[in-house]
């Protein structure tokens, strides 16, 4: 016979303590509401709307737009986030519609909100795909981001999170096969950055501009601004059913979607040229340049300068 083992109401206080403190536990949502939300925007394909904000410990990088598209055979992920916990909660996301497997992990670019989450995805031993220069430009800034965004987001946001480089460059264009279905990937000229990439879901036509589209959330410049508004105009004129920016809704129509970005560049830049020709200085343009947008953008007073400092050192030389 069996000695019965009375367990007591401090047993399993005490038990439940050390659940809540596990490492392997902590990111776990305990209710469905705190898991990761996704709308399917077209068939297979799945669109987590990021925060307009910057990173915090309150939002754990939650500051894009990360996305996955489902083929018959496996899934591509469309940027990570911006923690190793974002993306693991993005993982059960993509769980919780299908179990085919991660086949691929595409990065857009290289800037923390969109590539910290590519840690959570290596036990899928997916290919990690970007535009032929991210590894170096994410490599050359690795130390930096890595301790700026330890500062920003705190110890408890910031666990997991490493530098996980591209395995697969794409030179010029490259397509992904999920099974009945094709992603076209497409690096672009130097705008938002060097290392943009597109992506183009040829079952739905549905395009992911990642950074080259911002909505809502004043646009970052870390590339041209003379290319990005170059850029831009050609996608004006391209055709697709839907686009999927980096920052902003869901999905969106081109040209539209466009044109208030276009608006906002070409200000900064039509007010950049004027100065310097009237031999005003960089600091004059910090006071000046693309102010009548400031009232357009979400967290225009954290960018803007940055993106008037950048404008201002590459068009003093044209």
């Amino acid at each position: 016979m069996c000695e019965r083992h009375l367990i007591s109401r401090q047993d399993l206080l005490r038990a439940a303590l050390a659940l809540a403190a596990s490492p392997l536990l902590r990111y776990v949502p305990a209710h469905a509401a705190d898991r990761l939300e996704t709308s399917e925007i077209a068939p297979g394909v799945f669109v987590h709307h990021g925060r307009y904000e910057i990173q915090s410990p309150e939002n754990r990088g939650d500051m894009a737009n990360a996305s996955f598209v489902v083929g018959s055979e496996a899934v591509a992920v469309i940027d990570t986030l911006g923690s190793a916990v974002l993306g693991r909660e993005l993982r059960d996301a993509i769980r919780a519609v299908t179990d085919k497997p991660v086949r691929y992990v595409i990065n857009t670019h290289m800037h923390p909100d969109h590539v910290f989450g590519n840690a959570a995805f290596k036990e899928d031993a997916p290919a990690f795909v970007g535009h032929h220069k991210l590894a170096r430009g994410l490599a050359s800034r690795a130390d930096r981001y890595l301790a700026i965004n330890k500062q920003m987001l705190g110890e408890e946001a910031f666990q997991g999170i490493e530098i996980v480089l591209p395995t697969v460059a794409v030179e010029d264009s490259l397509t992904l096969d999920l099974g009945g279905r094709s992603l076209v990937c497409e690096t672009q000229r130097t705008a938002h950055t060097d290392n943009d990439l597109t992506i183009t879901d040829t079952a739905t036509d549905t395009l992911f501009l990642g950074d080259l589209l911002f909505s809502v959330h004043v646009p970052t410049l870390d590339g041209s601004i003379k290319g990005w508004l170059t850029l831009l105009d050609e996608l004006s004129r391209r055709q697709a059913a839907r686009v999927v920016p980096g920052h902003g809704p869901h999905a969106m129509e081109l040209p539209e979607a466009l044109e208030p970005e276009q608006h906002y560049l070409a200000a900064i830049a039509a007010d950049v040229r004027k100065l310097i020709k009237d031999g005003k200085t960089l600091e004059d343009a910090t006071k000046i340049a693309g102010f009548s947008e400031r009232d357009a953008w979400k967290l225009f007073d954290q960018y803007h300068v940055r993106n008037v400092t950048a404008a201002f050192a590459e068009l003093e030389w044209e």
